[in-house]
């Protein structure tokens, strides 16, 4: 299954375009699966469309939560709350479409289009599953669950209750679908797409998704240059608005391998025959995501050296801080918390330099960990 996750800057048109990409290939007698939440432009005959309904999805997911914790609920004189009093809260979105994107690769089509929210939305929720996973290692691991029988007299001997069965259980869970999702984020398969209009907010805004895309080890597939105008026109009000695109076009084709254009359609896409006139498809297979590679260069400076990737990364927005077996990373206004290789986990960070793109960081074996004789 090829995953295409299509994301770009607010009212650049990624739902045309992901709605586009599916048509352009569902043509070729590819099973398709498009996954959205907004209004499609058109019916899209062929294209299997899920739609993500994130007020229906919190609302079903605390109802279930509320009745495994009757119990506790009862035992607290807790008021249960019914459905129709149920508002989703911040983050129910976010939550709603890992769930959908889990579901809908469970069906494993040939293509799976995901219509994202905008790029900074849509990175955050991707790294979703990664840290949520994180924090329930940490708050209930599994291997530090008590025997039932036990339960009273650890419960006596720490003076307050021990969580119940039914916590672990459904962090469990939880964790059985949180790792489903990563599954597919992370999978070789699976690649982003940015959609803009070619101006000067919009490259900007691309170089900052690009940076988030290599942050969290994705790969991007391609920038979608949507909208452009005609490179002929009498009207003089309108060249200046082509030569502002075309300045804009040239900076990104030299910054991005893979730039593909979409012509305006002179109005918005009504229908299936419009979609079918942006030509779009899922394109060649795109290059993997560039792997963090670990450098041995403990013959000539006694050191082993991490490099990442890091497109469009400064000096001045970089942070590193090692924690115990894990890399707290902080590149402009992304953060990600990334297990260390099990080789420098024996290591001690001895520095860090930031070359062309990519920040190399240096570790020095511990002598106390380092297997003797290396």
């Amino acid at each position: 299954m090829r995953t295409v996750l299509v994301t770009g800057p607010g009212g650049a048109g990624r739902t045309t375009i992901a709605a586009a990409t599916a048509l352009a290939e569902a043509r070729r007698g590819t099973r398709v699966t498009l996954l959205t939440s907004d209004r499609l432009p058109g019916e899209l005959d062929g294209v299997t469309v899920r739609r993500i309904d994130s007020a229906a999805h919190f609302r079903a997911e605390l109802l279930a939560f509320q009745d495994r914790a009757g119990a506790a609920l009862d035992l607290l004189g807790a008021s249960r709350l019914d459905a129709e009093e149920l508002t989703e809260l911040p983050g129910a979105e976010q939550l709603a479409l890992l769930s959908a994107l889990r579901e809908a690769a469970a069906d494993r089509p040939d293509l799976l289009v995901v219509d994202l929210p905008p790029a900074d939305r849509a990175l955050a929720t991707l790294a979703l599953p990664e840290q949520l996973r994180r924090y329930l290692r940490r708050l209930l691991p599994p291997e530090r669950q008590a025997a039932r029988s036990l339960r009273p007299v650890l419960a006596q001997l720490a003076g307050v209750p021990m969580p119940a069965q039914w916590l672990y259980e459904t962090a469990a869970r939880w964790d059985l679908e949180l790792a489903a999702v990563q599954a597919v984020v992370e999978d070789p398969g699976t690649t982003v797409r940015l959609v803009a209009d070619p101006g000067p907010a919009a490259a900007e805004a691309l170089r900052t998704a690009r940076l988030g895309v290599a942050v969290h080890g994705l790969a991007l597939d391609a920038v979608i240059a949507n909208r452009l105008l005609p490179a002929e026109t009498p009207d003089p009000w309108l060249a200046g608005l082509v030569a502002q695109q075309r300045k804009y076009l040239d900076e990104l084709a030299q910054e991005f391998p893979v730039l593909r254009e979409v012509a305006h359609l002179g109005r918005d896409p009504r229908g299936d025959d419009d979609l079918e006139r942006l030509v779009m498809g899922p394109g060649p297979a795109a290059a993997p995501a560039p792997r963090w590679e670990i450098e041995d260069r403990l013959a000539e400076d006694d050191v082993l050296v991490w490099s990442l990737p890091l497109p469009g990364a400064v000096k001045d927005g970089l942070a590193l801080v090692r924690r115990g077996d894990e890399l707290l990373l902080t590149v402009g206004p992304f953060r990600r918390i990334v297990p260390l290789p099990s080789a420098l986990r024996r290591c001690t960070v001895t520095g860090a330099g930031l070359n062309d793109g990519v920040l190399d960081v240096r570790f020095a074996p511990d002598p106390e960990l380092w297997p003797r004789g290396r």
